[in-house]
């Protein structure tokens, strides 16, 4: 069942829920299935990769919910946002390697660790668009043969269109010692930031993190929207295992106890044990005391939100294979031949009531 929240409320109460669809992933159809899925299930926010495309993609998803919304009588929509980098950062990159240099009798063990099913030794090796930039078939490679290359565009390019496109908030990724790095991508994006409706900032733990953050809000105030710390603790790790969320807690609470202006919401390793532990933790705020207690405001959810979804979306593309291949032999026009999740309402049912099992769990904290 959705839980209807408009996101500024969400994020004020400690109820916000953000999807985060990968800063590199550029899988369209599963973007669009995505942000439709968890436009209905009741996330307060979409985060996709600073590529038009994708974006698009998105908005398409969420605008199909809009519509399917519509009937139900109701009309919120998460924000969507737009994520880039100040420099060389594991979420802004693709695995790549030269497959003639694998051996014949290789185990392929890279194909089995990719959470992503983007290696595929019958597409040439890693496809490029499911490629998310984990990093996990780096150091399991028997042959030492697989690298990574940045995925990271200007912000000096990316912010007119991400202006045209009308996106609702930005998030930087950065790293404690990135300040001048951090402020060249500032002095891009100040100009827009007064018609955003979200900032946030997102990096992983470091000894001197909270002086970093204390530097970056000296620099970036005042602000005219809110501002979200994203607590980075296992970058993509949420798929892994329930212990991945710990460090993201930890993160978090070095980040709620130095009292820095903004929001606190969890990111990197979180899955469904996250609302759990924090819950354990004391760290969200009852309902009767949301306005005025110390907590965090949210949650992010990346590789676990999308992995549990990801069987259905694999019956979607395998529906539509079988639809395309009917279709071709009784002579259908070509842009009949894709299937879209809500064109599959068991399909979309079920992807919808996965998704809201997991945003129900910061929505409803008593």
């Amino acid at each position: 069942m959705r839980v209807q929240s408009d996101p500024l409320h969400s994020l004020l109460d400690g109820s916000w829920f953000k999807l985060i669809c990968g800063a590199s992933y550029q899988h369209l159809p599963a973007v669009r299935s995505l942000a439709l899925a968890y436009s209905l299930a009741g996330a307060d926010c979409i985060d996709v990769a600073a590529d038009p495309a994708v974006i698009a993609a998105a908005q398409e998803g969420i605008s199909i919910a809009q519509k399917l919304q519509e009937k139900s009588n109701l009309n919120t929509l998460p924000w969507l946002m737009v994520s880039i980098s100040d420099g060389e950062d594991p979420h802004f990159r693709k695995a790549e390697f030269d497959l003639n240099q694998c051996p014949s009798d290789c185990p392929q063990p890279c194909v089995q660790v990719c959470p992503a099913e983007a290696i595929n030794f019958n597409f040439g090796g890693v496809i490029d668009d499911l490629c998310y930039g984990c990093g996990r078939c780096v150091p399991i490679c028997p042959e030492e043969l697989i690298g990574t290359r940045s995925f990271v565009s200007s912000p000096k390019e990316v912010v007119p269109w991400i202006e045209s496109m009308t996106i609702d908030a930005i998030e930087i990724h950065t790293q404690a010692g990135h300040h001048d790095d951090f402020l060249r991508v500032w002095k891009n994006v100040a100009p827009i930031v007064g018609r955003l409706k979200l900032l946030a900032i997102s990096c992983t733990d470091a000894p001197n993190i909270i002086d970093y953050l204390r530097s970056l809000y000296e620099l970036i105030s005042p602000l005219p929207c809110p501002l979200i710390w994203q607590t980075d603790g296992r970058s993509m790790s949420g798929d892994i295992g329930r212990g991945t969320t710990h460090a993201a807690i930890a993160f978090a609470q070095k980040v709620l106890q130095a009292k820095l202006p903004g929001h606190v919401q969890l990111a990197g390793g979180t899955n469904d044990y996250t609302v759990e532990k924090l819950r354990q933790e004391n760290m969200l705020r009852p309902q009767k005391l949301r306005s005025k207690y110390n907590s965090v405001s949210g949650v992010a959810y990346g590789s676990y939100a999308r992995g549990i979804l990801s069987p259905i979306l694999a019956k979607l593309e395998i529906t539509g294979l079988q639809n395309t291949q009917l279709n071709l032999t009784i002579n259908r026009p070509m842009n009949q031949l894709n299937l879209k999740l809500e064109q599959d309402i068991e399909l979309l049912g079920q992807a919808v009531g996965m998704a809201s099992q997991l945003v129900s769990q910061i929505k409803k904290i008593s």
